[in-house]
C-alpha cells in the first residue's frame, strides 16, 4: 500500500502503558507506527515514572477510563490492527477485554497482537502476579499473535528456555494457550552468541527468523517496537507470516541504529526510517 497525499493511512491502536523517558510503551509503538506508514491511535492503561536507568512509579489508569479509549476511537476512526502493551491489572485486561469483544477487536474480527508485557528490561515489575490468568485465558485465546520474549515466556508457560529445544517447546505451550500464531523473541537467548532468532508458530509449521545480534546495551523499547511494527504490517495488509517478516527486518535496522541516552539503557530507534526533510537537497529543505 502506498502513501499519498490526502489518503487515509491504515489505523493501529496501542493498548499501553507511558514511559516518561520516550524509549518504550505507548512512546515507541507510536514512533514505529509512524515510521511503518500507519496512524497511531493509543489507549492509555498506565503512567509510569521512569528514565533510562529504571521505574520508580507505576500509576494505573481506571479500567472503565481504558475501556472508554478504546470503544471511543473504535466506534469513530476504526481500526485495522491492535497491539497490546503494559496492562497492569487484572481489572484493567477485562475491561479491555470487555471493549474489544464490544467492538470486534481480537479473534475474527480485527487483528489482535498481544505483547505480554510483564517487566521493564531493568527488572522491574510491570504486572501484577495475579494478571497472567488474564493473559492465558482472556487475551491469548483472542489474539492472532502473540509476542512473548524468553522472560515472559518463563511466567506465562513455566518454560525457562536455555537453548533452541527450548524456544520450540514454549512456542508449543503457548500456542496451546489460544493465539494463532506465536512469535517466540530470542533476544534473551544467551546460547545464540552471534545471532538472534526469533520463531514463529501456528500450530503446524515453525518458521525461524534468523537475524544478527549486535553488542549494545540500547535495545530499551525493542519488544514493544516489535509488536507494534508487526501490527503495522498487518494493518496494511500482510498476511501473519510476511508482517512478521517485515517487522523482523525492521527491527534489524532500529537496534542496528539504537542510541545511547541518559545513563542506562537507550532505545532502539525508528529515525532510520526518516529522511530529513530539512536537508539542503531536500525539496522543502
Amino acid at each position: 500500500m502506498e502513501l499519498t497525499v490526502g489518503v487515509t493511512p491504515p489505523r493501529v491502536m496501542t493498548i499501553a502503558g507511558t514511559d516518561s523517558g520516550g524509549g518504550a510503551g505507548a512512546a515507541a509503538d507510536l514512533r514505529t507506527f509512524a515510521a511503518c506508514g500507519v496512524h497511531g491511535c493509543v489507549a492509555v492503561t498506565a503512567v509510569t515514572v521512569q528514565n533510562t536507568v529504571g521505574v520508580t512509579g507505576v500509576h494505573t489508569i481506571p479500567p472503565d477510563t481504558v475501556a472508554a479509549q478504546i470503544v471511543s476511537v473504535a466506534s469513530d476512526i476504526g481500526l485495522d490492527a491492535v497491539k497490546t502493551g503494559m496492562l497492569a491489572t487484572t481489572d484493567i485486561i477485562e475491561a479491555i477485554v470487555a471493549a474489544c469483544d464490544q467492538v470486534g477487536i481480537g479473534g475474527d474480527g480485527v487483528p489482535l497482537v498481544v505483547d505480554p508485557v510483564a517487566a521493564s528490561m531493568h527488572g522491574d515489575p510491570l504486572l501484577a502476579d495475579s494478571a497472567l490468568d488474564a493473559y492465558r485465558d482472556l487475551l491469548f485465546p483472542r489474539a492472532l499473535v502473540a509476542t512473548p520474549n524468553l522472560d515472559e515466556v518463563r511466567l506465562l508457560a513455566g518454560v525457562d528456555v536455555r537453548d533452541r529445544d527450548g524456544q520450540y517447546e514454549a512456542a508449543r505451550v503457548l500456542h496451546a494457550m489460544g493465539p494463532r500464531y506465536v512469535l517466540v523473541k530470542g533476544g534473551h537467548l544467551k546460547a545464540d552468541a552471534d545471532g538472534c532468532l526469533d520463531l514463529l508458530y501456528d500450530g503446524s509449521e515453525f518458521t525461524e527468523l534468523p537475524g544478527p545480534r549486535f553488542d549494545t546495551e540500547n535495545t530499551h523499547g525493542g519488544g514493544d517496537s516489535m509488536a507494534a511494527s508487526l501490527a503495522a504490517f498487518l494493518a496494511r495488509g500482510a498476511s501473519v507470516p510476511e508482517a512478521v517478516g517485515f517487522a523482523k527486518r525492521y527491527m534489524v535496522q532500529a537496534v542496528r541504529r539504537s542510541y545511547a541516552l541518559g545513563g542506562g539503557h537507550g532505545p532502539v530507534s525508528s529515525l532510520w526510517t526518516v529522511r530529513p526533510w530539512w536537508a539542503e537537497d531536500s525539496p522543502i529543505g
